[in-house]
């Protein structure tokens, strides 16, 4: 749809008021959207007010309701909880409690509340903003407020945002919180697998989730445990038996260690609680296994936001006040939320009625509705588990006799082993023979090739790097000799797992496809790399952990500069020509500035730059820290822009420089890789599969694929997962500087631009239209996990 930008210079917040306050349980990134909105507030020119703990400050008014300044959210975005405080209000719940809050509010003549919390506290507010003009003809008739104030202060307006680890919110793909929970109960799996192994123990977890079962499925996929107990999917009757018979099996095959996953919430198929003791003496008197139960609690609510929570709590409270100045008596209360990578807005109690809606369906015993009504990322979810946990006895499975050859090419990403498991396991589901190349093409020329199993890729997904092996060797220089291995070894199809090299190499295969008639079956490129400069995605494998890396490093150095104060810190990331890690990496760290090759620079950029941090250092925030992406200009280098800041910065601040260099590439995959690998993975061999199906010639008794479409790369784009031929994405590339054309997250530019005080005009067109839950596209893949 070509339609002309937008933009909201024209939104003036000039004579209005916002509030901030969180409430119910906190959650890491709370305090990332706190920021956003206080700084998005005021660079709209209006004021900006904290109300401390909860719904109660707000009953209770006086120091409670502060009005705050740019600096006052200044070093919070790395802090985990919320810096306001919250807390469950029983006075709010009354009429009196709110007439209260009502009166508190139009004191300071606040009309717009920007709540972040669960559906509890999205649904107070809503009632509030129900009750208001009522409210304040109570108040006129007690004599507490004029009349004058009664039609000034008219409507309230209500933006709510949904911060709960539990991800239990319907409407949205990822809730505030919910990435960084993952990222803890996953550190302590990855700890438990190491002690596990050693003494070949079982391990029960219990992670949180009264009434939802997200993070338990999500972590049982990500780090591939044996059993999981959730809420929404109760286990069927004699589930005892299969789960025993199961653990066996995967102990007689020389796993040392299994893993059961338990959400507090945990129920059988008539409603009775499954507790993780339970558990653990039913495995202990069947199997007589040495087993211990580990309950992770309020560790899951704790510790640093991971950088996916900083970015969504950073994007959401930005969108929040436009549409608060956006907001009109007519519009409802809405929420803003994440629908694939776009920020959305809901009508707030659809949202709520549908979150409802699920705990009903559980109670009435409608599990399978239960299900769905969570969503397709969760139902999505839940069947990929199914497929890769339990393996089908032999004589259960398909024979299809295709045989499907997966290979890494390029420069190791986290989640290429996560993504070999998956079409290991799905595709010997599907009934086909699967192959493993070892060291890419090159490995392949050379006929480094191998049938693998399903025990084989065991306990991969945790893994970093590439099992495999993986070179950026390219196959022209090698293509009669790949011809000849995929003809010795009856190849039907491939599944090719890397970066821009993956791209290219099938482009060639596709190619030479005239020559090498070896070269007309299905292939599959799922893009892996930490650069995310693949076209036809807008996220790739693995630059995700590569951001969580350069995050934690940024904030590491942000502290070591918060002892010697004036310090200005310049850090290079990786990515090629591609821009991605710098400036999602700044946004996610709250950096100064990000240079990048997308956006050409001057030196009247970077002497804008020093002033602006030499004015900055007047203030009470006296460091600064600055990413510059390795490529972004060949003249103004790291060396270039430390020497220049040293100069300028003279007598003001000094400067330090900071490479990161291989780190970014190293680590374990973060839990959205792993997931998205199986995802992404599972989805591709299932096309594979179909294509197969489609190009199978009985005649000659062999796979004929000769179409563009049989050789795609898979790439998620805006809200979806699509198939795209490689051939068709030739024209979206840039070649010379291995990128995209168009890239979705320099749309993003402009908010760390805001968030660091710079003045610069920021594209709306996206937001603003208020959609409806039911018409969120059935296909909606995650943005998130």
């Amino acid at each position: 749809m070509d339609h002309q930008p937008k933009f909201f210079e024209n939104l003036s917040g000039a004579g209005k008021a916002i509030a901030v306050l969180t409430s119910g349980g906190d959650a890491q990134g709370m305090n990332a959207a706190v920021r956003a909105v206080v700084r998005m507030g005021i660079y709209v020119n209006a004021k900006v007010y904290f109300i401390y703990e909860g719904y109660q400050g707000m009953v209770d008014g006086g120091d409670n309701i502060v009005e705050v300044s740019w600096e006052s959210v200044s070093s919070i975005l790395q802090v985990g909880g919320t810096v306001i405080g919250s807390a469950r209000c029983k006075s709010f719940r009354t009429r009196e409690g709110r007439l209260q809050a009502a009166f508190n509010l139009v004191q300071r003549g606040i009309t717009n509340l920007c709540v972040i919390g669960g559906d509890g506290s999205l649904t107070g507010a809503n009632l509030f903003r129900e009750e208001w003009s009522g409210l304040l003809e109570e108040l006129a008739q007690k004599g507490k407020i004029d009349a004058e104030a009664v039609k000034k202060y008219a409507y309230l307006n209500i933006v709510g945002m949904v911060g709960s680890i539990d991800n239990d919110f319907c409407g949205t793909d990822m809730t505030i919180g919910t990435d960084s929970a993952l990222h803890r109960i996953i550190e302590v799996v990855d700890a438990i697998m190491t002690t596990a192994q050693s003494h070949q123990r079982t391990f029960v977890l219990e992670v949180m989730g009264r009434h939802c079962g997200y993070l338990a499925l999500v972590s049982a996929l990500a780090c591939g445990a044996d059993w999981v107990f959730i809420p929404e999917y109760p286990p069927e009757e004699g589930w005892e038996d299969s789960m025993c018979v199961k653990l066996s099996e995967n102990r007689a095959r020389k796993k040392r260690l299994n893993i059961i996953i338990v959400a507090e919430g945990a129920i059988d198929c008539h409603n009775k609680p499954i507790t993780s003791e339970k558990v653990k003496d039913l495995v202990v008197q069947r199997l007589g296994f040495d087993t211990r139960v580990t309950i992770l609690g309020h560790v899951q609510r704790g510790g640093t936001p991971s950088a996916f929570d900083r970015i969504l709590a950073s994007r959401m409270g930005v969108e929040a006040v436009l549409a608060l100045l956006e907001a009109t008596p007519d519009t409802p209360a809405c929420v803003v939320s994440l629908s694939g990578n776009q920020a959305v807005r809901l009508p707030l109690m659809e949202c709520v009625q549908m979150t409802q809606e699920v705990q009903k369906a559980m109670d009435e015993g409608r599990f399978l509705e239960a299900v769905r009504l969570r969503g397709r990322s969760f139902e999505n979810n839940l069947n990929t588990y199914k497929l890769l946990s339990h393996k089908k006895p032999d004589a259960e499975l398909p024979k299809t006799n295709f045989n499907v050859a997966v290979l890494n090419v390029g420069a190791p990403a986290a989640g290429m082993n996560a993504a070999v498991r998956a079409a290991v396991r799905v595709g010997m589901t599907e009934g086909h023979k699967i192959f493993a190349v070892i060291d890419g093409f090159e490995g392949f020329a050379r006929g480094k090739i191998k049938e693998i199993s399903w025990g084989d890729v065991g306990g991969w997904t945790g893994q970093g790097g590439s099992i495999l092996g993986t070179k950026r060797t390219l196959p022209a220089k090698y293509l009669e000799k790949i011809a000849d291995q995929m003809r010795t070894n009856n190849i039907n199809a491939l599944m090719v797992i890397g970066g821009f090299e993956a791209f290219e190499s099938c482009l060639q295969l596709h190619e030479a496809r005239a020559s090498f008639e070896e070269f007309r079956v299905p292939m599959c490129v799922l893009p892996a790399t930490i650069s995310n400069n693949v076209p036809g995605t807008d996220y790739c494998l693995g630059t995700d952990t590569a951001l969580n890396a350069i995050v934690e490093t940024c904030d590491r150095i942000k502290q070591s500069a918060s002892g010697t104060k004036r310090r200005v810190f310049i850090i290079e990331t990786m990515g090629g020509y591609c821009g991605y890690l710098a400036n999602m990496g700044a946004l996610a760290a709250g950096a100064d500035a990000a240079y990048i090759f997308e956006e050409q620079f001057d030196i009247r950029e970077l002497q804008a730059n020093v002033e602006h941090l030499t004015e900055k250092m007047k203030t009470s925030i006296q460091r600064g820290l600055v990413l510059r992406n390795e490529n972004c200009n060949e003249n103004y280098t790291t060396d270039f822009i430390y020497q220049l800041y040293s100069e300028e910065g003279k007598g003001v601040f000094d400067c330090r420089k900071n490479v990161l260099g291989h780190m970014q590439q190293g680590g374990a995959p973060s839990p959205f890789d792993r997931n998205f690998g199986t995802k992404i993975s599972a989805k591709a061999m299932q096309w594979i599969s179909k294509k197969l199906k489609e190009t199978y010639r009985k005649e000659g008794g062999k796979v004929f694929a000769n179409t563009d479409d049989s050789v795609c790369l898979l790439g998620m784009r805006r809200r979806n997962l699509v198939f795209q031929p490689v051939a068709e994405l030739k024209s979206e590339t840039d070649f010379v500087h291995r990128i995209p054309k168009e890239q979705w997250w320099l749309k993003l530019r402009p908010l760390m631009k805001i968030l660091a005080k710079y003045k610069t005009s920021y594209d709306v067109s996206d937001s603003g239209q208020l959609e409806h839950v039911a018409m969120l596209p059935k296909e909606a893949e995650t943005g998130a996990i």
